[in-house]
């Protein structure tokens, strides 16, 4: 096993080979042409992309609440609404 590093952030990727693998997985057959028009076609990556950001967010959520072994604050809420600055 490798060495476990520091880590300041996670970055997900999901390429054409993984758009052909879970067509094939699903017996749809698509060339790497098909599955770039797939992730194009009407903001489909960005919504993805959405989706992959909620899903990452609510696995640390999760985790914090039950598994984690850090001693968590609780989060002082401000009195005054906060206003965007121009």
């Amino acid at each position: 096993m490798t060495e476990r590093k520091k880590r300041e952030k996670v970055v997900a990727e999901i390429n054409v080979q993984h758009v052909a693998q879970f067509a094939a997985e699903i017996g749809r057959a698509l060339n790497q042409d098909e599955a770039i028009a797939f992730l194009n076609c009407e903001g489909r990556a960005y919504e993805m992309w959405k989706q992959m950001m909620r899903a990452g967010g609510e696995y640390i959520k999760f985790a914090l609440r039950e598994k984690s072994r850090f001693a968590l604050r609780p989060v002082e809420k401000p009195t005054e609404p906060r206003r965007m600055v121009v």
